[in-house]
């Protein structure tokens, strides 16, 4: 079942068109991982999905919908959206800015109701924030400011979050800690989720599926072991990859990598237009 999709999507900045005839579906209740290298487009075609960008063609359907038809607080109940390094207002408390992921379901003066307040202690008690909600947002470390930003998209109730770069600047033990929890969460809330990573080995490990992106385009989408190939890794990042399973995790891993030379690029253009 299909939880997003994007027809004939495209999506341009002013005069310059960043993404062409985008046709791209996401699986309900799973992790999509996006990759690519700077300026693709991974980050704009999120907020396209998102509706933050308004696409200058095509459609994106939500469970079936049009987002363009619906208001932007339905669109606030069927999707949370992570932005890349949120900021929260000086002062504002865990609670407080968990709380804020209320604002679609209130009604009147926006007051927080009993049912509201059961849920922020749930999404607190689910990232494991309870014993910080009343330490102010800005003491925190990288890694539990993140775990905030999740619990806050979570006290959303929707089915589905989008991150973008939900572990840039943090250090590798904050980036574990931040894809186990959205892992944990996919799979205990069923909540689907898609997200831009720029770690390869990353997406690799905590993804169900992922779509390799390059100048705008699909260069291909299918599972870890699918879209992590020396070929696809080539055509999206323009490195030549060593490619291992792990035996662990069973999911690939990118060992080495280097960039391909002016004139290995240039062989490999022809080998491919005459077809080797």
């Amino acid at each position: 079942m299909k939880s997003i999709e994007t027809k004939n999507l495209d999506i341009a900045y002013e005069d310059t068109l960043i993404v062409k005839e985008l046709n791209m579906q996401i699986p309900k209740g799973k992790i999509t991982s996006i990759i690519g290298a700077n300026g693709c487009g991974k980050s704009t075609i999120l907020k396209a999905v998102g509706r933050i960008l308004k696409p200058k063609n095509g459609l994106v359907h939500l469970n079936g919908q049009d987002i363009s038809k619906l208001s932007t607080k339905e669109i606030a109940k069927k999707m949370a959206i992570l932005p890349q390094n949120p900021t929260a207002p000086s002062g504002l408390t865990v609670s407080e800015l968990v709380a804020y992921g209320r604002f679609p379901h209130q009604k009147g003066f926006g007051n927080l109701t009993k049912e509201d307040k059961k849920i922020v202690k749930w999404a607190l008690n689910a990232t494991k924030l309870s014993e910080f909600e009343s330490r102010e947002v800005d003491t925190l470390s990288g890694g539990q400011r993140q775990r905030v930003w999740i619990a806050m998209a979570l006290a959303q109730q929707t089915d589905l979050i989008l991150l973008d770069e939900p572990t840039t600047y943090l250090d590798l033990a904050h980036q574990l800690e931040v894809l186990k929890l959205l892992y944990e969460l996919n799979r205990n809330q069923k909540c689907t989720i898609v997200m831009v990573l720029h770690d390869l080995n990353l997406a690799a490990r905590f993804s169900d599926y992922i779509i390799a992106i390059q100048k705008g385009a699909i260069i291909k989408y299918g599972n870890p072991e699918e879209v992590m190939t020396p070929e696809v890794l080539r055509k999206t990042f323009n490195i030549n990859a060593d490619i291992v399973i792990e035996p662990k995790s069973n999911r690939p891993v990118c060992i080495t990598y280097d960039i391909i030379d002016e004139n290995e690029g240039v062989q490999l253009k022809e080998k491919e237009a005459v077809g080797i």
